[in-house]
């Protein structure tokens, strides 16, 4: 049973990738509080695909937003690539997120009237980088995108926007890739598609992957599920396969009501 201790999912051993230390998320006022995240800890390596899976309002959303530094944590401390996501202004948060941070999400979030290799290269831009065109059309054909450089969105698919979003997330080389139901949006051989890249970015190019999903096929492209329940996590499961994240799915409540028992609660 993992309760608070650390999860460490297999992955290359060349270092930690991120690393929530007691993590706490409450909101509200006092007297109305809702506590999303109950002190959690975990540790992933670098080189690692972890799936976050639970019930609806188990905390897996406000997880990944504390862990990519979209959200700061009423409590406890993030550590990505060693370095704490911590204090400072919105401004250096935002520097720090550009510098070692993906994210995808479920909607594509791509700008409509910026070509393909536009929406590839603006993460570059923002952060006051200098954009590398030769790079940014590698990775747009890694991810079979290398002839619609001078696309718009509005003329792609919805499996092949996704694809751009993947490749606008990698083309700053980030420590970690989070990814928010990044096949919610997709239909069964996209979402396929978009779960080998980012197999892909793991294996082949050492990139850490963290997607939230509510899905146990897409969870099963992953090298390890963290289950979550009222804010904690409450299971880790390496090498899952569909068929083992749908049982464990069904039975986590039947779990957590027996934890809950144990603890007096």
């Amino acid at each position: 049973m993992l309760g608070r201790k650390a999860a460490r999912p297999a992955g290359d051993a060349g270092g930690e990738a991120l690393r929530l230390e007691g993590v706490r998320r409450v909101y509200g006022p006092e007297g109305n509080q809702v506590v999303a995240l109950d002190g959690v800890s975990l540790s992933l390596p670098v080189g690692s695909f972890t799936a976050v899976m639970g019930p609806s309002g188990s905390g897996k959303s406000t997880l990944l937003q504390c862990a990519a530094g979209l959200d700061r944590p009423t409590a406890g401390r993030v550590f990505v690539d060693g370095a704490e996501l911590a204090g400072g202004s919105e401004a250096a948060l935002t520097k720090f997120r550009r510098q070692r941070i993906g994210f995808v999400f479920q909607q594509f979030n791509l700008l409509p009237t910026l070509t393909v290799m536009q929406n590839v290269t603006l993460p570059l831009k923002l952060a006051g980088r200098k954009v590398d065109r030769r790079r940014a059309q590698e990775v747009l054909e890694r991810v079979g995108l290398g002839d619609r450089l001078d696309h718009l969105p509005s003329e792609l698919s919805g499996g092949q926007q996704q694809r751009v979003a993947i490749a606008r997330a990698l083309v700053t080389e980030p420590r970690v890739v989070f990814g928010d139901e990044p096949t919610g949006a997709l239909d069964t051989r996209s979402a396929r598609a978009v779960l080998a890249l980012l197999q892909e970015a793991v294996r082949v190019y050492g990139q850490t992957v963290v997607m939230v999903t509510h899905d146990p096929v897409a969870a099963a492209h992953a090298d390890a599920v963290l289950y979550l329940a009222d804010g904690r996590i409450v299971g880790y499961q390496q090498a899952p396969t569909a068929e083992t994240v749908a049982e464990r799915m069904t039975h986590l409540a039947d779990e957590v009501e027996r934890q809950r028992i144990t603890a007096g609660v």
